[in-house]
Parts: structure tokens; C-alpha cells; sequence
């Protein structure tokens, strides 16, 4: 508190005594309080961000500890990547010197990580049965029958191998006009002809539909073009391997307007129907 002595502006003088002094009557000292400046208003906000600031502060605490955890993380992985296995270099430090010694070691390997390494069959024990039924390269439907109604990873896989069929053909990989390699004698240093290859007809698949799914049936529209009979050849033998192992398809049929119990009305909303983009 500050205690002000102020003083008036000049009032009438007051005569005390014949010899002329005039004295200034002074006013009563007067108090001022000045309020104090850090009111509960202003104290309530530097408390809120002394708050903010903890709140800061323990972020980057907590974020760089997680920087540090996922680098340690980062270090035992690439350890386990580098990481060497006794076994299998004693294996292969082996072959060299003695090859029979190396492949008992190897069985016996296989024999302890069997269920590790080798998983069951979940399809046919029964080859595919192929038919051809007026196919035609250039228009034709492509007909499955499955032995069961194919699950979501079923339809997965025949849709990947489907694509990848198409694909090769599309650029042009089964051209049987050049199978130089394949007709050629094996037990001498196989030679290549790059000339004459890419001056033979080129050989492209032209178009593919939707694979359709109607309960244990489906169907593929192909416009594989000129006559190539190795893209068939390759696509059956997918076909088979896929059926042996993943999912048992009981017939394929090439060609055909109708198949057995397909029913041209159906829609993708129908149960038991689905389409399925290649």
C-alpha cells in the first residue's frame, strides 16, 4: 500500500500575520490500494498451462521411449534374420565332401521337422476328369465341377491361378511355335536361338470373363484367339495340382453353352451364387 501526499491546486491565501507569509493549507494524506495484479483469473490460466506443459513433457517422455523400444525391437530381428543354424551348415559343408552322409542328414531333418515343414492334403484323391465338348479358342465357356461347395480361400486360389494363366498368355509366354529348350537334348549345354525366336508368330490370349459360382459348380468365359493348345495344357495341369492338393475338382469341361445343373437366371444376390473379377 503507498501512501500519496497530494497537494491542491493553489487555493485563496489565508492572512496570519501583517508581515505577508501565506502558508498552503495541505490536504489530509490520502490511501490508494493497488490491486493485486495475479488475480484468481490470471492464476487459474498459469496453472492450466504449467498443467499443459507436464502433459507435453510426458509425451516426448513416453515417445522416445517407444523409439528406443522399437529399435531394440529392430536389433533382435535383424539378430534372428543373420542368425545361423548349426545344423543346416553342417549339412551343407557336407555335401561337398560326402553327399551320401549330407542327404541322411538331410532326412533326418526332415523326419524331426516334419509337422513344421509338410502340411496335409485338403484335396481329391481322384485325378480331374477333362472333357471337350465343341471348344472353341476364340469363344467358349471354361466349366468346373467341384466335389464339394468351394470355400472363400477355394475360390481364392482358382481365381489367382486363373489370373496368372491369363496373364502369361497375354504376353505371350505359351507359344508352342518356339519351344526351342523343351525340344532340345538335355545332356549337353542347352543353346537358345534368340533370332529365330522372336521372329516366330506371336501367340496372345485375347479376352477372359468373370469367374461365376453357382453352389459346387463354375464357369470362365475365355477368347484365347488363335489355336494354342499349350495354354490348355498349362492350365490343366494347375488345374490338377490344385485339385490334388487344395481343393478336389471332380471334371473340367471345355466348351459347352449348358452344363448340367447351371441355371442362366441366376444373380450374384442368389444364394449360392457369386461372381468373382479375374
Amino acid at each position: 500500500m503507498l501512501i500519496l501526499h497530494t497537494y491542491a491546486p493553489p487555493l485563496p491565501f489565508t492572512q496570519i500575520s501583517n508581515s505577508s507569509t501565506y502558508h498552503l493549507a495541505p490536504f489530509p494524506a490520502v490511501k490508494v490500494s493497488i490491486p493485486n495484479i495475479i488475480g484468481p483469473r490470471t492464476s487459474f490460466f498459469i496453472m492450466k498451462a504449467k498443467k499443459l506443459q507436464r502433459e507435453v513433457d510426458k509425451d516426448e517422455e513416453k515417445e522416445e521411449a517407444e523409439k528406443a523400444s522399437r529399435g531394440r525391437t529392430r536389433g533382435k530381428e535383424q539378430e534372428k534374420d543373420y542368425d545361423r543354424d548349426p545344423e543346416f551348415a553342417e549339412i551343407l559343408g557336407s555335401c561337398l565332401d560326402d553327399p551320401q552322409k549330407a542327404r541322411s542328414k538331410m532326412e533326418d531333418r526332415l523326419k524331426k521337422k516334419r509337422d513344421k515343414i509338410l502340411h496335409a492334403k485338403t484335396g481329391a484323391g481322384t485325378p480331374v476328369k477333362v472333357t471337350f465338348n465343341k471348344f472353341d479358342f476364340s469363344n467358349s465357356y471354361i466349366w468346373f465341377e467341384f466335389h464339394n461347395i468351394p470355400l472363400e480361400k477355394d475360390i481364392s486360389l482358382i481365381c489367382d491361378a486363373i489370373r496368372a494363366w491369363h496373364i502369361i498368355g497375354r504376353l505371350g509366354g505359351c507359344n508352342s511355335m518356339n519351344m526351342q529348350l523343351s525340344q532340345s537334348p538335355m545332356d549337353k549345354r542347352p543353346s537358345y536361338d534368340y533370332i529365330g525366336g522372336a521372329n516366330v508368330t506371336p501367340s496372345t490370349f485375347y479376352n477372359i470373363g468373370d469367374l461365376e459360382i453357382q453352389e459346387n459348380l463354375a464357369r470362365i468365359w475365355v477368347d484365347i484367339g488363335a489355336p494354342e493348345p499349350l495354354l490348355l495344357d498349362v492350365l490343366i495341369n494347375a488345374l490338377t495340382q490344385i485339385s490334388s492338393d487344395h481343393v478336389g475338382i471332380k471334371q473340367l469341361v471345355f466348351g459347352g453353352s449348358e452344363f448340367e445343373n447351371w441355371k442362366e437366371n441366376l444373380t450374384s444376390e442368389d444364394a449360392g451364387c457369386s461372381i468373382h473379377k479375374i
